[in-house]
């Protein structure tokens, strides 16, 4: 669905990334939508309000105390007059404002008077998004029903290189159309953290060179984006994948299978954790520290492998208050599908499993189409050939049965 007459109130907050609402601005009228801006007084030292009201056709505001508006209690209508608020760039100081309920000028006013939906853009320092601090106030603000999109990962005003960059502007519309496609009513996963492992891993053997597999992170991906469309909160720990990471979830990059599973212990506690990722089960014991070279006789250098950590086995056998309420795996086989299925549920310990036969020639991996044997228990259920976005409906809407007591 297109924001074609969709009215949004944007809060654009004190950060270096405020220029990137004047785009945003654009996009969103271009899309037949109208825009609200208000400005706090730092967001006032990076882009100017004479440039926003042009652009929005209206006056960008940003005193609480205009005698012109709130003689009529202006930020009460201000707030509930938009089919959504977004706040871009949402700076860890307004993210702490609002997790406070804090409301000492006319954007936080605003935000704590609405009983419109918001859609925050975090944007801030890569220390300062994963600050304590901030990771409390994202999860009460999550808790209060608040969206989110981003933060990217790249490189920062600062110097520095992480999680922070506010999502493009063309991110962010897309949010928004989310937002509106999905319509008004209750999602069912809503207040549900669940974690998401995707893509595969690269274990090094020298600083050049690595061992890894070919799966692209597709499927792990869609499951993310169905997750996030649900109303859940995604905690998405994605090897060096094909495709671009899934918006309006917590992003957080590995390389290795010992990085993931330490990302894994770190994104605990969750209600469900479901495992797509193609893990290298071994890696090389010692990688060189320099490329190794091929010498004259061109002999191949003597690897030795030892084994990486079993993330999926590792969580499903922690004990009760630790484990997710749902452990759920998927199991690339080349043969002898549903044996090995089995065998694998049993000996991981999870609550339902997913296998699809990655033999070569089935496009399978990387490609967009699977066919998944889904076991849950004893009961093993042929869900046929589907799109992997299909499969990620299909799980999504098994778990929501399932926290809706249904499963």
């Amino acid at each position: 669905m297109s924001v074609a007459g969709k009215h949004i109130l944007l809060i654009i907050s004190g950060g270096i990334a405020a220029y990137k609402a004047i785009t945003l601005i654009r996009l969103i009228q271009k899309g037949g939508g109208t825009v609200q801006a208000i400005l706090t007084e730092g967001a006032r030292h990076f882009v100017s309000p004479l440039t926003i009201s042009t652009l929005c056709g209206r006056p960008a505001l940003s005193e609480l105390f205009d005698l012109t508006r709130e003689a009529q209690i202006g930020h009460i209508e201000l707030s509930r007059s938009a089919d959504l608020v977004v706040v871009a760039p949402a700076t860890a100081n307004i993210l702490a404002r609002m997790a406070n309920g804090l409301a000492d000028d006319l954007a936080t006013t605003c935000l704590l008077a609405t009983i419109t939906p918001v859609l925050a853009a975090p944007a801030m320092n890569v220390r300062m998004w994963e600050a304590p601090a901030t990771r409390r106030n994202i999860e009460t603000l999550r808790r209060d029903g608040i969206g989110f999109v981003g933060p990217d990962e790249g490189d920062m005003a600062c110097g520095e290189y992480g999680a922070g960059r506010m999502a493009e502007p063309e991110g962010i519309l897309g949010a928004i159309e989310d937002h509106f496609a999905r319509g008004a009513g209750p999602r069912p996963l809503a207040g549900k953290t669940i974690i998401v492992t995707s893509g595969p891993t690269r274990e090094p053997i020298d600083p050049v060179r690595y061992v890894s597999n070919a799966s692209s992170g597709r499927q792990g991906t869609a499951i993310a984006e169905a997750l996030a469309r649900q109303g859940a909160h995604v905690r998405f720990i994605t090897g060096p994948a094909e495709f671009a990471a899934p918006q309006g979830c917590d992003i957080i990059p590995v390389q290795t299978a010992v990085e993931m599973e330490a990302a894994v212990k770190a994104a605990l506690p969750a209600h469900a954790a479901i495992f797509t990722a193609a893990v290298a089960d071994w890696r090389v014991a010692h990688p060189a520290n320099a490329k190794l070279k091929k010498d004259a006789a061109a002999t191949a250098p003597d690897l030795e492998f030892t084994a990486n950590p079993d993330i999926l086995a590792g969580v499903a056998q922690l004990p009760q208050g630790e484990r997710p309420e749902l452990v759920i795996g998927f199991a690339a086989e080349t043969g002898n599908l549903e044996t090995h299925a089995r065998n694998k549920l049993a000996r991981k310990g999870c609550d339902w499993l997913l296998a699809n036969d990655v033999s070569p020639g089935s496009g399978v991996f990387g490609g967009t189409d699977t066919r998944i044997l889904f076991l849950d228990g004893e009961k093993v259920s042929d869900w046929g050939p589907q799109t992997k976005r299909e499969v990620a409906d299909r799980l999504v809407q098994h778990l929501a049965n399932h926290f809706a007591g249904g499963a």
